[in-house]
């Protein structure tokens, strides 16, 4: 992919920039914006030396600071018209994409983020707009014109200087990176910028700031965090290359298709070892065996093999000879991993079993145990899996136990642990706030009067009163709901994500937060619904698409081409969405036994196995996992009734060696106790968050003061009315309580 349609997708994807009729459109931005850049000399923006463009801006940046209202807001206009790439001077969409890039940073370069942060906290705090908006009866894009030209402008800042694009200068890769830092750092009142983003949504959510637009805040919020926490450690890296090595070999044929047209049918999980991706269609429907299609047990419709919607395109002609196809490995994709807690239970099972007695934790003592004993032993260690998180456990119990041995443990200031220490004390407000969002914005919500009104920044001052202003309004509204939802979901799991790396009880205290505040039936219900509809809906008008409709002549738009839509058969942007809740489902209930009771309890097995309808590889795969996490407590009807289903998970999902996802042998071992499980997770995340945090905390490990002297030395600060009491104190306290000597003596 070139340059050009990097940055054209860049901007597409972002969807802040549509011009539509219920929104400041191009008109305005051409009269202000024009007029007022080309009195500059009587020359176009274009036409500035970058001394002039850069005497300019700073022009803008101090008429910024005036007083009155409308004139900084028409300054803001400006600052926002600049960029979006000056479109009424171009007359291509590249050249939109240059200038608006170009422009991007030389306003960061001359300090305009920082000035726009002050007028956003500005806004934030203005009580007298926060009042008229909660007094109004129904809230319109009018009410926050001023917030959404700002977010739109940082918006455009962070999206902009993020991409890291192979023409960049050297200027412009340190001009990103201090943008990074500055981002993560605590330089905006003490804490970073994604706490103000956050403080909004909160304000937002408790209906003191009904006016605020939460689409471009989370939006803001998401892409804030995603520069912000940019850290690729070693670890994670190599994690990223395994897996991405991983599904190159699942979707070869559908990547190298896609060089052809924008979407074609994607052959999901179900071709991997048996199948050439390089192979037509037909010749695979000639080679497959007719009694694998029908080995399913009577009554089962296999979730991996109907309902696809999409449909392939005619097969590309061959890229290499027949002879030079690639040959791909045999066996499972993923080599298995063992803990060491399963190596001691191993271990305990077998002594038990052939000594009589166990020796707690050790792994390396086997006398007395049989060969094949041994031997498993053996193979168990080579697949022996230690990870960042057991690692951080083991230091934290270790940290508890010897505290003065162990010494102060010394914290790095990165980036996500500014950020945890700055959410901490709101860290629940901030997550309930988030799902809420969430929930109104899913497609199975039904509209309640209690509920938050996230159609503030969508909704006209004037309602249609027209079919086609009604279906462009109820295109707009649609898409503005599926855009919450990216944006939430994306922002969850990068928290979830970094949180994990920085250290493990970060993360087990968001992922319990959101437990608690019902995350699971949420991610639930959102799937229970017509999920192959949600993936390929059309909520999107190309024509409207920036900076296609402010350099191409805008057609005439009828009921029937709003109807049709685009000819996209997928909707990137919800299966961006299906598979970040996913992951995030996946995420909370790893090793949790009693929250994957709760998968089991919500009945979520159908809700899965309906979105396994979808083919897309990544997608079926975390559907997959959540399945093997569940499927010992399914029963042994669901397993025979499903067992394509059950193959699909033993060939696509790691496992671990002594894993008995499929039997359930424990089943009646462990009952199903939530509150002590959670609890005794929660006693750590306490103990952890006043260790480290606490500062001010009073142990056990203060010292103590025993000279007799010094104590009795110390000023002690009493009262004013100390004296007038204090004989009466003397007489109730001391002199008339008789003092047990002998009980005293006996206590020694």
């Amino acid at each position: 992919m070139s340059r050009v349609d990097q940055e054209r997708n860049m901007h597409r994807s972002s969807n802040v920039y549509r011009q539509k009729q219920s929104r400041i459109g191009m008109d305005f931005f051409t009269r202000y914006n024009s007029s007022v850049l080309c009195s500059v000399k009587g020359r176009r923006w274009m036409e500035l030396s970058m001394e002039e463009q850069r005497a300019y801006v700073m022009r803008l940046l101090d008429a910024l600071e005036v007083t009155d209202r409308d004139k900084r807001l028409k300054v803001a206009r400006a600052i926002l018209y600049l960029a979006q790439g000056v479109f009424d001077e171009c007359d291509t969409e590249t050249d939109v994409l240059y200038w608006s890039r170009h422009n991007v940073f030389l306003l960061y370069d001359m300090g305009i983020f920082t000035a726009l942060l002050e007028l956003l906290s500005m806004e934030i705090d203005n009580n007298q707009a926060c009042s008229s908006a909660v007094r109004k009866p129904a809230i319109s894009l009018a009410d926050s014109t001023e917030l959404r030209v700002l977010l739109s402008i940082m918006y455009l800042m962070v999206e902009t200087i993020r991409v890291e694009m192979e023409g960049d200068s050297p200027e412009r890769k340190a001009a990103r990176e201090a943008f990074k830092t500055e981002l993560g750092s605590p330089l905006y009142n003490g804490e970073p910028f994604a706490l103000l983003l956050f403080t909004m949504v909160t304000k937002f959510c408790s209906m003191n700031a009904p006016h605020f637009p939460m689409k471009k805040v989370l939006l803001l919020l998401w892409k804030t965090i995603l520069v912000s926490l940019n850290i690729h450690s070693s670890e994670s890296l190599l994690r990223s290359v395994r897996f991405l090595m991983f599904f190159f070999f699942l979707s070869v044929k559908s990547v190298i298709q896609a060089e052809f047209s924008p979407l074609v049918k994607q052959d999901s999980l179900d071709t991997y070892n048996e199948r050439d991706p390089f192979k037509n269609d037909d010749a695979r429907d000639e080679e497959d065996d007719p009694e694998d299609v029908d080995s399913g047990i009577e009554g089962e419709v296999d979730p991996l093999d109907r309902d696809v919607i999409i449909q392939p395109p005619p097969p590309p002609p061959p890229l290499r000879p027949p002879t030079e196809r690639v040959s791909f490995p045999k066996g499972l994709p993923w080599a298995p991993k063992v803990r060491e807690k399963d190596i001691e239970h191993f271990l305990e099972t077998s002594r038990n079993k052939f000594i009589g007695f166990t020796l707690g934790n050790d792994i390396d003592t086997l006398v007395g145990l049989p060969r094949p004993i041994h031997e498993s032993v053996k193979t168990l260690k080579q697949h022996k899996y230690v990870s960042i998180a057991e690692v951080q456990i083991k230091r934290e119990e270790e940290l508890q136990q010897c505290p003065m041995t162990m010494g102060e443990e010394e914290v790095e200031e990165t980036p996500a642990e500014i950020l945890y220490l700055g959410m901490l004390p709101s860290l629940s407000q901030y997550v309930i706030a988030l799902l809420k969002l969430l929930l109104a914005a899913a497609p199975t919500s039904k509209a309640k009067t209690d509920s938050i009104n996230i159609l503030a920044d969508v909704l006209p001052e004037e309602m249609p009163i027209t079919v086609l202003q009604s279906m462009k309004l109820g295109i707009d509204v649609n898409r503005h709901k599926e855009i919450i939802v990216k944006a939430i979901s994306a922002l969850l799991l990068l928290l979830l994500k970094h949180f994990k790396l920085n250290h493990i009880y970060q993360f087990e205290y968001v992922a319990q937060h959101l437990v608690f505040a019902n995350c699971i039936p949420l991610i639930l219900k959102f799937f229970n619904q017509n999920i192959m509809s949600y993936i390929s809906a059309k909520n999107s008008i190309c024509a409207l698409d920036y900076p296609h409709c402010v350099v191409h002549e805008m057609p005439e738009l009828t009921a029937e081409s709003l109807e049709a839509g685009d000819s996209n058969q997928f909707c990137w942007r919800n299966l961006f969405s299906c598979i970040n809740l996913l992951r995030i489902l996946n995420k909370i209930t790893k090793w949790k036994h009693s929250r994957t009771m709760m998968l089991v309890v919500f009945k979520s097995a159908p809700i899965l196995k309906r979105a396994l309808k979808v083919k897309q590889a990544m997608m079926q795969l975390y559907v997959l996992k959540l399945l093997k996490i569940q499927t010992k407590y399914l029963g042994r009807q669901w397993r025979k009734s499903n067992m394509k289903t059950m193959s699909a998970i033993y060939q696509k999902v790691r496992h671990r060696l002594n894993d008995d996802w499929a039997y359930g042998n424990d089943i009646d071992a462990r009952p199903w106790d939530f509150q002590a499980e959670e609890c005794a997770l929660r006693e750590c995340i306490e103990k952890f968050n006043t260790r480290r945090y606490d500062k001010n905390q009073n142990t056990e490990f203060t010292p103590v003061d025993n000279c007799l002297q010094s104590v009795l030395g110390q000023r002690v600060d009493l009262p004013e009315d100390f004296h007038y009491s204090y004989e009466m104190w003397l007489e109730r306290e001391v002199f008339s309580q008789p003092i047990q000597w002998e009980g005293l003596l006996q206590a020694q």
